[in-house]
């Protein structure tokens, strides 16, 4: 199936390429593929997919505010906290317009996007306690506000709930999509955590991570849309390449600007991918290319022995250098393409631009 994630050997060809600072021709045909724009001159945005699927998402927002309520008032308060903290709902709107994409005129689909933003919200919460995070959308994050276990505890909350909607659709195959979907994130988060401060994290390893940690909700998202729909496998697998590569570039762009961005366009702390040891891509190619001085600098950064602004300012400077911020970025759009490639074979329509651009949105992010 065109789109899906490539794990063969020209794909590991092309690894080998980024990390050597490779340009052969056939590479850099690879790596710079263009992504087609629908959108004239403006920027791309999220507004078409917004607009496409206003309606629908208001159903979802209603079907999130009645659920995420409890007699426990922290819970309402804590989830709200986030839910309602300026998140874009990508992935839910990704559900929906998917379901326009087919023409699907029925409303199940609204009740599952609310799954998939309560699943997304949960890991976000225990995300953060995780990383200690201290800023999220540019607010403080829960854990910070209400404390770790409180917001490891509401985020368990809403794993529920949102498997408590996924029963009552009665769908025993959406429920084994998005019920893998959260134990794959789950697997992908402790092979991050693993990952940690090792700086001999290959590029596989961090593609795997990657791919489970985020693009696997991204791919669910967009599935279950071709389920309810009661469309055919091919469907199924197009519309799950669709979102999976959208989810790989949509991380690539977001690790490429942790280091060249700032606080408030990010929502979060510039730098923490750096502070925490988290070997990224930006990283691992900077390692491979760098002399046996670097290659040192980067043990200790990693490991926690160099973290200072001046030794961000450090990083970022030898990233520029050998021109691996560049590269991950290239990457993205090479994902981004695959994804447009996966919906290629859908009539043409507003759902289809509006999802052809919410890719180009996600890689504009970093420029």
């Amino acid at each position: 199936m065109p789109g899906t994630l490539g794990t063969g050997e020209g794909a590991l060809a092309s690894r080998k390429s980024l990390q050597n600072g490779g340009r052969t021709a056939k590479a850099r045909r690879i790596m710079t593929a263009e992504i087609h724009q629908l959108h004239g001159d403006r920027p791309p945005s999220l507004d078409p997919m917004m607009a496409l699927v206003a309606a629908d998402m208001n159903e979802v927002n209603s079907v999130i505010l009645d659920r995420m309520q409890s007699e426990v008032p922290l819970i309402p308060e804590l989830a709200g906290h986030l839910i309602a903290g300026g998140g874009k709902r990508m992935r839910p709107m990704l559900t929906l317009a998917c379901g326009k994409l087919l023409d699907y005129p029925g409303r199940r689909h609204c009740k599952l996007a609310a799954a998939v933003e309560f699943i997304h919200t949960a890991t976000l919460l225990h995300d953060d306690v995780v990383d200690k995070s201290d800023l999220r959308r540019g607010r403080k994050t829960a854990n910070l506000i209400w404390g770790n276990s409180a917001s490891v505890l509401v985020g368990d909350f809403l794993f529920s709930r949102a498997f408590e909607v996924m029963v009552e659709d009665g769908s025993l195959k959406v429920l084994k999509i998005l019920s893998r979907a959260s134990a794959v994130i789950a697997e992908g988060e402790v092979n991050q955590l693993s990952a940690q401060r090792r700086i001999e994290t290959s590029e596989d390893q961090y593609l795997a991570i990657i791919n489970a940690k985020t693009a696997e909700l991204f791919a669910a998202a967009c599935k279950i849309a071709a389920v309810v729909a009661e469309r055919d496998e091919a469907t199924e697998a197009a519309l799950d390449a669709y979102g999976r590569n959208l989810g790989i570039a949509f991380q690539l762009v977001d690790d490429a600007i942790d280091y060249v961005s700032d606080a408030e366009t990010m929502g979060k702390g510039v730098g923490d991918d750096f502070r925490d040891g988290k070997v990224t891509l930006p990283v691992i190619l900077a390692y491979a290319r760098g002399s046996a001085e670097e290659r040192e600098f980067w043990k200790l950064a990693i490991t926690g022995h160099r973290t200072s602004d001046e030794d961000l300012a450090h990083a970022t400077r030898l990233l520029r250098q050998h021109g691996t911020i560049d590269d991950t970025l290239a990457r993205a759009r090479h994902y981004g393409q695959r994804a447009v490639d996966a919906i290629g074979g859908f009539r043409a329509s507003q759902a289809k631009a509006a999802l052809t651009e919410a890719i180009a949105f996600a890689i504009a992010r970093a420029y």
